[in-house]
């Protein structure tokens, strides 16, 4: 559904699954430094919405989902992990409750098999789902990771400058749902909303840009057919590890208290001195004169590019940082390696260590009498 906001003069589409909002509007290192002062809205209408309602909604959905659901307060944004049943990441949820219903959105393209995995499993049970991403679009008035409660003008992430409002609900008109730095808004007034809050705009790259500082993933990016939480970060802020079963967590309990991700998130300061961005989806390879670099074990298997040990889920340029990226590698690639990414040097930041999980610590006494 494309925005009446690409009409705006200047606005430059952004690339697929982006295409129906804008990447800039012909400033984007202007546009970034106003989004990270709280003075910018993102359009990010291309997302979808996706309505849970019913009195059974959070018992069900904390039954389905990773997260700790079934004692949300109303107003208390959230996020949330449908996975398969080996555990492997299938949605990626930004909800809230309003007190009467669930309100959700997820990556452009995904609300149609969620809504029919949802309705699959509805039972017996009080709950309703719908799709009203053509009623309501997505809308950003924080930077990415900023705590909704700090809001444009206090001391968190926002507080370069000062602007009017106390948090993003005072930011939300009539008829617009809080969440967290989101706010879903009527789509028939979102053409005139940037003037109605006060706010410029801002487009995807800036957005983008500093989900990236942020080291924050995005499904379908930072993400494939093989991810489980743990290798992005998603525990804690999608994954609750000590609710209730729900599909998957075994392997979140596994990987949490026994084993280790096979692969980590790492954040990437690329070579400013090329001219371009890896795309999504490049390889990741060690860096030449790396003492690893012949070390067979650092080859992905069934790699289609020889000695490929990750790859690059998003790329921008930082206002601030330069060429930044966010990318995902084997957990036994050294953490201060120089690595090229889409054949761009880069050098790491670690997201998540390579010795995350394996929480359980057993007695050396009873290793020995299990041995």
């Amino acid at each position: 559904m494309r925005s009446p906001l690409l009409d705006t003069p200047g606005a430059v589409a952004a690339e697929s699954p982006d295409d129906a909002v804008a990447a800039h509007y012909g400033e984007p290192y202007a546009e970034q430094r106003a989004l990270a002062s709280g003075l910018a809205l993102v359009d990010r209408s291309n997302r979808e919405v996706v309505r849970i309602s019913g009195p059974d909604r959070l018992d069900w959905l904390n039954n389905l989902s990773s997260q700790k659901l079934d004692t949300l307060a109303p107003g208390t944004p959230s996020q949330t992990l449908l996975l398969d049943a080996q555990g492997r990441l299938e949605h990626h949820l930004t909800l809230v409750d309003d007190g009467e219903s669930v309100w959700a959105h997820v990556e452009p393209g995904t609300s149609g098999a969620l809504i029919a995995f949802l309705s699959k499993m509805r039972f017996m049970l009080r709950v309703e789902v719908a799709d009203l991403t053509s009623d309501y679009a997505v809308v950003t008035v924080l930077p990415p990771g900023a705590d909704a409660a700090e809001g444009p003008g206090t001391d968190g992430p926002a507080a370069s400058q000062p602007a009017p409002g106390a948090g993003v609900t005072s930011l939300a008109p009539e008829g617009a749902i809080a969440l967290g730095g989101d706010l879903l808004v009527p789509r028939d007034r979102l053409a005139g909303l940037p003037l109605e809050l006060g706010l410029r705009l801002a487009g995807l790259w800036a957005y983008e840009a500093l989900r990236i500082e942020a080291h924050l993933p995005r499904a379908g990016f930072e993400t494939d057919h093989k991810t489980i939480p743990h290798e992005v970060g998603w525990i804690g802020a999608a994954v609750h590890l000590s609710k209730g079963c729900y599909r998957g967590q075994e392997t979140v309990a596994r990987v949490h208290n026994l084993g280790h991700p096979p692969r980590r998130l790492v954040f990437l300061h690329l070579d400013g001195s090329a001219d371009r961005l890896p795309p999504h989806g490049a390889p990741v390879t060690l860096g030449v004169g790396s003492p690893s670099e012949a070390d067979p074990e650092a080859a992905a298997e069934g790699s289609a590019v020889p000695g490929q040990i990750g790859f690059v889920g998003s790329a921008a340029r930082h206002y601030e940082l330069g060429p930044i990226a966010l990318a995902v590698v084997k957990r036994t690639v050294p953490v201060d390696i120089t690595l090229l990414a889409g054949g761009v040097a880069a050098t790491q930041e670690v997201i998540v260590p390579p010795d995350a999980g394996r929480n359980v610590s057993i007695d050396p006494a009873l290793r020995r009498r299990i041995r």
